[in-house]
């Protein structure tokens, strides 16, 4: 039997070399991604996915709309239970779900109302190149580096997030964005080696009792993301925000014992930066991820964690969840738990 943990971090540590593999994939299949957007008369991407692939799909809609696509995101089973609140005309929608299986049934059945409600294109984002949703959509991006044998999402989630990052700059034409992100998967090495001291202090620090996650625009979606690990591996008080969001009652949750983590983008960086330095007023400790500037710009954080890519908040997104994932890990250790096998949770949600 393999000690506790042993798949989780196993993935989480190895998830560049299935960013590479990302980078090839999304690269290759520009101009098949081109084409389906082009036959199909669509005007808008529709992301869809549940748990983790869910709030993927809100990054993604957020990285689509800065780059003047219409998009929306929506979790599958709204698709699939009530279409009608979640637009009015499927046939104008791409629909891009994301599955790490592309086995889950509340995405397989959104698929089919899709279908059903009008809409014509649909292509998948997964780990897995032969199932169901790759058989039934029109496309299918598959990165097979990025399976797991753990139930938590952590390298696939990553790595399909940079796959997105490529379906979305075929869309927009944007021919350098491979060249651009060719990095990242150095840079992800790198981030490891450096800050992976950091996630087992913080991680094993049993005296922080409450966690909450903040990020704007894209950066959202990840925090969402991060809100979940530590939910699903250490079954701790976690939650996820809109950064300005946490002053409208959140913060009512802050003392001694909380740790509060930004994600920093770029273009809120004086307001957010305002936001953790008054909660450190609070009482609470506090984590930044930003990729340059030194701890009296960010807020005199407790934590920080530069990511030094030089990239734009849009393109350096994944860069925010290795470091994520491994305090996550390291909590559920510490407290005794198995991160490979998260209590009453499934790799696959199958009904």
């Amino acid at each position: 039997m393999t000690p506790p943990g042993t798949h989780t971090y196993g993935e989480i540590i190895s998830q560049p070399t299935a960013w590479a593999e990302a980078l090839k994939v999304g690269q290759g299949a520009a101009s098949q991604v081109q084409e389906l957007w082009r036959t199909s008369g669509a005007s808008e991407l529709l992301f869809t996915g549940c748990g983790s692939t869910y709030y993927l799909s809100l990054s993604a809609a957020a990285l689509a709309r800065a780059r003047g696509l219409p998009a929306r995101a929506a979790p599958a089973s709204e698709i699939w239970l009530m279409p009608e609140s979640v637009t009015p005309a499927m046939g104008r929608s791409l629909l891009v779900t994301v599955s790490r299986s592309g086995e889950t049934t509340e995405t397989v059945r959104a698929l089919a109302a899709f279908r059903q409600a009008g809409g014509r294109a649909a292509a998948l984002l997964t780990c897995y190149p032969q199932s169901t949703l790759a058989q039934q959509t029109d496309i299918s991006l598959a990165i097979p580096a990025a399976q797991e044998e753990s139930v938590a999402q952590t390298r696939s989630f990553a790595s399909m997030l940079v796959l997105s990052q490529l379906f979305i700059g075929a869309l927009a034409g944007d021919a350098g964005l491979a060249q651009r992100l060719k990095g990242l998967p150095g840079l992800g090495e790198k981030l490891i080696a450096s800050y992976g001291g950091l996630a087992s202090a913080v991680g094993g620090d049993l005296s922080l009792d409450r966690f909450f996650f903040l990020g704007n625009g894209p950066l959202y979606g990840l925090a969402e993301e991060a809100m979940l690990k530590m939910k699903e591996m250490t079954l701790s008080y976690s939650e996820g925000y809109h950064a300005l969001e946490f002053r409208h009652g959140p913060k009512s949750m802050v003392e001694p014992g909380t740790l509060v983590v930004g994600l920093l983008g770029d273009r809120a960086r004086t307001q957010e930066t305002a936001l953790f330095r008054e909660m450190r007023g609070l009482g609470a400790q506090t984590l930044v991820l930003a990729d340059q500037g030194d701890a009296s710009g960010l807020g005199e954080p407790h934590h920080l964690v530069r990511l030094g890519s030089g990239l734009p908040e849009g393109e350096r997104v994944v860069l925010y969840l290795p470091i994520l994932q491994l305090i996550a890990f390291h909590r559920a250790i510490a407290k005794g738990l198995d991160p490979d096998r998260p209590r009453n949770l499934t790799a696959a949600i199958i009904l």
